[in-house]
């Protein structure tokens, strides 16, 4: 039973979402210094190009195997196996591929946390290790029938599964690997802010096919999700640019990065809460996420790109309003608001631990790497740039 315009939608909306992935490099390598400008986008690039084998070797069917005491999938779709043009409204194969493009994200994300200074061959191998330990897993916790779901936490899009993991992920990274070389003494300021703009509106609009494209069909949800996903990114980037503007001048920067905030915040909550929660969801993300970033930079953490403060901090906020503003009118399970405080302590406890999960696995995953192979450059290698030192190609013109 295939629906080709569900199918046609879903198509297009995988390609919205892969097209999210170099949009995150060009984010953050207009964040870095010129000489690691290559770097960050081929980091997103090799993300994207990991996880795609990765996903139809095993990732696919440790996230949606037969579930495995709610842990974990077994291996019955191990290289596609029983994965074809056959399915439920889109073909199972279809449904694969889409979910590929959110793991290629979240990977692409985590690079933030090691921004300027870490070796291919490392991230190589922490990519492949990180798909299949940490998002993996969480994938079938939230989607795949694992104990998220059983226990009956929601969440529509990867506010566990893409932010939490990715952000808290990255503060994770950062912290192992340690600070850039002249972090806090010298200046380090972003080498290309109208790249910056340019790959947070990419994001922007990627995120319609992120959100809208995870109700599976060309509906009444996937138009919710639309409109809803809007309305957060605005009002993020809204707020993010009254409190930047309170402290001093509102940068550009600050604007897209706020846009970026309600967005993330949202993205567990687009197919469960009515159009008009996207307001208050939107406008507090954007303050708890420069509230984030704030507090990193008084005590001096180098997660700089600021996956944590938006993606982990954001998508914390995001999973726990949704236990708040859910409402059975349209994602059929109400929240707080509309009587059921249960569901906000569900929530809870799914981001509690998704939370130390990521963190700690990718503190076990970083320090093994660390001890094996190294996960840092040299200081030559990374005061010359990486560009030049990994990659023998530079950006200037």
């Amino acid at each position: 039973m295939i629906d080709s315009g569900a199918t046609a939608f879903v198509l297009i909306c995988t390609a919205m979402v892969m097209l999210m992935t170099p949009a995150v490099g060009l984010f953050y390598g207009g964040l870095v210094r010129r000489k690691n400008f290559i770097s960050m986008i081929a980091l997103a690039f090799i993300a994207f190009a990991l996880v795609s084998i990765q996903w139809v070797v095993c990732g696919y069917s440790l996230a949606f195997g037969t579930d495995i005491c709610g842990l974990i999938g077994g291996l019955d779709h191990i290289f596609l196996q029983g994965v074809g043009m056959e399915g439920d409204g889109i073909p199972d194969l279809l449904f694969m591929v889409f979910q590929m493009v959110f793991a290629g994200l979240a990977l692409a994300i985590v690079t933030s946390g090691v921004a300027e200074r870490i070796k291919i061959s490392s991230f190589i191998v922490f990519g492949l290790l990180w798909t299949t330990l940490v998002y993996d897993p969480l994938a079938h916790w939230a989607w795949g029938g694992g104990w998220a779901t059983q226990l009956g936490a929601i969440d529509f899009a990867g506010g566990t599964v893409v932010h939490i993991s990715s952000g808290f992920s990255a503060l994770a990274l950062a912290l192992i690997i340690g600070r850039r070389l002249g972090f806090g003494g010298h200046g380090m300021e972003p080498n290309n802010i109208p790249m910056v703009l340019l790959g947070g509106a990419l994001l922007w609009f990627g995120w319609f096919g992120f959100n809208a494209g995870s109700a599976l069909a060309a509906d009444g949800l996937a138009v919710n999700a639309f409109v809803a996903t809007n309305i957060a990114a605005a009002t993020g980037a809204l707020a993010w640019f009254a409190l930047a503007w309170v402290r001093g001048r509102p940068g550009s920067v600050g604007i897209i990065s706020g846009a970026i905030a309600g967005l993330v915040a949202i993205t567990p909550a687009a197919g469960f809460v009515a159009p008009i929660a996207a307001i208050p969801i939107g406008a507090c993300a954007g303050i708890v996420c420069y509230a984030a970033l704030v507090f990193r930079i008084r005590r001096g953490l180098d997660e700089s790109l600021d996956a944590w403060a938006i993606h982990g901090m954001g998508g914390m906020f995001g999973a726990l309003a949704t236990g708040i503003f859910a409402v059975a009118a349209i994602g059929g399970v109400n929240g707080l608001l509309y009587g059921n405080p249960g569901l906000l302590l569900i929530q809870a406890v799914d981001v509690t631990i998704a939370v130390g999960y990521s963190f700690g696995m990718t503190c076990l995953i970083a320090k093994v790497i660390d001890a094996v192979m190294g996960l840092r450059v040299t200081e030559e290698e990374e005061y010359v740039g990486l560009d030049i030192a990994q990659h023998g190609e530079s950006a200037r013109v």
